[in-house]
């Protein structure tokens, strides 16, 4: 759903922009209580991430693709300050770089597919996780209904956008529908990816996922009949799984992301996304500009003097890839909380006692 340049009116554009701008500043000041110096590689990582499977347009109807907003997937796993910004990320490479998605229609496109599908999906996902019961399976629950619904969201909120600042006159009635109607069907593969993709990291490793923390049931034993907590057993194997090292879960996820962007992207849908055949249909698309990074070395996704389509893709991917997870890392490090008391609670922890 990348909004190019022309659709929206410079004013909205740029109140839109303003309001983006304070959704980051605002993202900036939470995410340091959401990252320290074990999390904000893997917040890069989700950036980069996200970036892969947007290349991966996937088929919801006739002549329609799809794609995965990603903002869902990035509040669960490393929480919704710091979700804001890893969309934020990549829609700034994306722009720029790729040429997807106008540069005067960024605020816009942060504002709709950023802070709008994380919220959602943030507030759908809390308020699942307060009536499921406190388990991992929950979690995945939780996840797949806040992705599903985050995107349809996210398409109301363009058609709100597009209520007050579109530069074409199309009945607003038939923008909604179409819009929420195709958003829908996108939203079901969002919600699948999301949940595949949260299902996998805590399958192997809970406690890197924002979304799962504090939700372990306590260890029960029976004395006497009766169910108590279990006092230091659970505490001691939750403590070993924080201080396990990322670095392989980090690697994985980026050889994982440079295969997707870079070999299966390849195999995407070439049929217009949701916006784009939406925008085409009801007319939208009249004032549609041509991107100012047009001519780009990278842009629509290949390399400029590149002509076999696979090589050009995959190395585009490859490039976007990288330049994402390097912007990203750096950010979030940089905003990152750093862990000063460690070396008290290591000293804490060295002089409990366990209990048989």
């Amino acid at each position: 759903m990348h909004v190019p340049d022309g659709f929206i009116n410079a004013p909205v554009s740029v109140a839109a922009g303003v309001a983006a701008a304070a959704a980051v500043a605002v993202s900036l000041r939470g995410a340091r209580r959401e990252l320290d110096e074990r999390t904000a590689p893997l917040a890069g990582l989700v950036a980069a991430f996200i970036f892969a499977v947007q290349m991966l347009n996937f088929p919801v109807a006739a002549g329609t693709s799809g794609h995965l907003m990603g903002g869902a997937l990035a509040a669960i796993l490393v929480g919704p300050y710091t979700g804001v910004l890893c969309v934020s990320v990549v829609l700034l490479m994306q722009g720029i770089l790729f040429a997807d998605g106008g540069l005067t229609a960024l605020g816009v496109n942060i504002t709709v597919m950023g802070v709008v599908t994380v919220v959602t999906a943030h507030l759908v996902f809390r308020g699942l996780l307060g009536v499921l019961p406190r388990t991992r399976r929950s979690v995945t629950v939780a996840g797949f209904a806040a992705a599903l619904l985050s995107v349809p969201a996210a398409a109301a909120a363009f058609t709100a956008v597009y209520a007050v600042g579109g530069t074409t006159d199309v009945p607003l009635g038939k923008v909604l529908t179409a819009m929420v109607g195709v958003h829908v069907l996108i939203g079901i593969g969002e919600a699948l990816i999301t949940t595949a993709t949260v299902g996998a990291v805590i399958a192997v490793r809970p406690d890197l996922v924002h979304g799962a923390r504090g939700l372990a049931v306590p260890l029960k034993l029976r004395v006497d009949g009766a169910l108590v907590d279990a006092p230091a057993a659970a505490p001691a194997r939750a403590s070993a799984a924080v201080g396990r090292p990322t670095k392989k879960v980090w690697a994985t996820g980026l050889v994982t992301a440079l295969v997707l962007a870079g070999f299966v992207s390849f195999y995407a849908s070439a049929d217009p996304d949701g916006l784009e055949k939406v925008a085409a249909d009801q007319g939208i698309d009249q004032m549609a500009e041509e991107h100012a990074a047009a001519g780009s070395p990278l842009a629509d996704y290949g390399v400029k003097d590149v002509e076999d389509a696979r090589l050009s893709g995959g190395l585009a991917g490859v490039i976007g890839v990288g330049v994402t997870v390097v912007a990203g890392t750096g950010i979030f490090w940089a905003v990152r909380r750093r862990t000063t008391d460690a070396p008290a609670a290591t000293a804490a922890s060295s002089t409990a006692t366990p209990v048989a």
